[in-house]
């Protein structure tokens, strides 16, 4: 081949507008498909300060705050590729407005749950959802605009991804201040009632139809394997340290891995037969693809997890208010804002240097984090404290989301960055899934709250003669009483202390696993 046919080979193809679509509905288009993004988006983050109250008011035990997260990355992540495959077959517009409704009508349900059992349900179809209408956004993007203008239209994009991240946990604490810390909790997820009826009206009425022209089948059977796989692997993950790991905790992680080999196995077998497996194997003949795939899982352990850690030590531990544990977050939320804005231009500069700075960042932030809470009182932190190594991960995470998916793809051939795309979004789900599982399992497990009222109990056993010798109290009940508390106050801040110290060296670890597992990407790609 010459080097003038080779070049026209890998040019992209050329773009044509879209029958009726002028430039004004491109951009009225792109307004309401923000609109139900930054709806989804703002709803995983919000729900991390309201875990504590949420425990409290429907007597919720610690799997079911992991489930809350997790169900719902999980449920996001397993959806992503189908439903970007059925908007290819039968037009984005309609799996948007599909995945925004169950996004919606799920909110109504997740406000309204009574116990564990409907929340987590609730939660795990607004993460359906979520996933179901994800894939229009990129497509339509992709399908509305020409090259020379999608790039400010994916510069939007990401701006409305950091400022709906970074309102979550703040417009979450002034909910819960606001209403109560028995109902407030429920308005996180009514707040989206009328965001999303507008959003779905807006839909119908602005949104073009189109149809990639794509006519791929659905790889049912795969998707049953991998979803059926993942839950055999995170519910005993997340429910084993409650229930004191059992015999089925340790069958259901083999049979998890098992369904995980049948899958790669049905996913070869689909490939043979030149059918269209959901997750393509020869992508993995790329061995920088393959170190990508589990940068992307192992990153998004890492980083999804720190607030969770954060809200339950700051809430449940030191008794402070959502709205203090919102603000907790801003100067991660801020840096991550200010970095994201300029790692398009710090990658022109750098190529994959600008992800070692950005996984560098964030894991010397989470270390620096973990030393704090080995060294310092619990009752002695404070959002100042926190804030040097919040911001410095904030900032490394800036960095590094927006490039991370582009070198990843790049590894990969060009007609295949379709596929590669719907992985690499697939593994980032899955990894937040995995991450909030494993350190809610070590902070639970750790923090022991089983033995808590047998400790606080027997503190003030020993405390008593000496308090009523004070002359303080003027009953034995009233003295037991004030150091009940004062002593249950103190037990709770050092157990959720030690146990936020172990989970945040775990989200470090797989920090420093990530930045490792950069160097398997190329050092230089075409960003544009």
């Amino acid at each position: 081949m010459t080097e003038t046919s080779e070049a026209t080979a890998n040019r992209p193809p050329s773009w044509v507008a879209p029958r009726g679509v002028t430039d004004k509905r491109a951009w009225g288009s792109l307004a309401v498909l923000l609109i139900g993004l930054f709806m989804s988006l703002l709803d995983t983050t919000i729900v991390n300060v309201a875990l504590p109250t949420i425990r409290d008011s429907i007597n919720a035990n610690e799997a079911t705050l992991a489930w809350i997260i997790s169900g719902y990355a999980l449920a996001f992540g397993l959806v992503l590729i189908p439903a970007g495959r059925i908007g290819d077959r039968y037009g984005h517009k309609w799996v948007f407005f599909t995945g925004l409704a169950v996004f919606t009508v799920a909110s109504l349900f997740a406000g309204l749950a009574q116990n564990s059992t409907e929340l987590i349900v609730a939660r795990v179809l607004q993460g359906a959802g979520g996933g179901i209408f994800f894939p229009p956004v990129t497509a339509f993007i992709q399908l509305l605009f020409p090259p020379m203008k999608r790039g400010k239209a994916f510069a939007i994009l990401g701006a409305v991804l950091g400022v709906s991240s970074a309102l979550g946990p703040v417009v979450g604490g002034l909910l819960i201040q606001a209403l109560g810390t028995s109902t407030g909790w429920r308005y996180i997820f009514f707040v989206n009632l009328p965001i999303g009826v507008v959003a779905l009206v807006a839909a119908v009425i602005v949104l073009p139809k189109l149809v990639a022209g794509e006519k791929a089948s659905m790889d049912i059977i795969g998707l049953l394997l991998l979803a059926g796989g993942l839950v055999a692997i995170l519910v005993p993950l997340i429910q084993g340290q409650d229930e004191g790991w059992p015999l089925w905790t340790y069958l259901s992680l083999v049979g998890g891995a098992i369904l995980i080999v049948l899958f790669a196995l049905w996913e070869l077998r689909l490939a043979r037969r030149g059918s269209s497996p959901l997750v393509p194997p020869h992508l993995f003949s790329h061995p920088a693809f393959t170190g990508g795939t589990i940068l992307a899982l192992v990153y998004f352990a890492a980083f999804t997890s720190i607030f969770f850690t954060i809200s339950l030590l700051w809430q449940a531990g030191l008794g402070h208010t959502a709205l203090e544990s919102g603000l907790v977050s801003i100067p991660f939320a801020v840096a991550n804002i200010v970095g994201a804005s300029q790692s398009d231009r710090v990658a022109q500069k750098l190529g994959r240097n600008v992800l070692v700075l950005g996984a560098a960042l964030v894991a010397v932030g989470l270390i620096a984090l973990w030393i704090i809470f080995l060294t310092v009182k619990p009752t002695d932190l404070t959002n100042w404290i926190l804030l040097g190594p919040l911001a410095i991960a904030g900032f490394g995470n800036g960095f590094f989301i927006a490039p991370n998916s582009r070198f990843i793809v790049a590894t990969v051939d060009r007609t295949e960055a379709g596929a590669a795309s719907g992985v690499i979004g697939t593994m980032q789900r899955i990894g937040s899934a995995i991450g909030i599982a494993v350190v809610s399992s070590v902070l639970f497990g750790v923090a022991n709250l089983s033995g808590l009222k047998t400790e606080v109990a027997d503190k003030v056993a020993k405390a008593l003669p000496e308090a009523m010798k004070s002359g303080d109290y003027a009953t034995p009940a009233a003295a037991a009483k004030a150091l009940g508390s004062q002593i249950s106050q103190s037990s709770l801040a050092t157990h959720f202390g030690d146990a936020a110290t172990a989970s945040m060296l775990v989200s470090a670890i797989f920090a420093i696993v990530a930045l490792a597992l950069v160097f398997t990407l190329p050092k230089r790609v075409n960003l544009h």
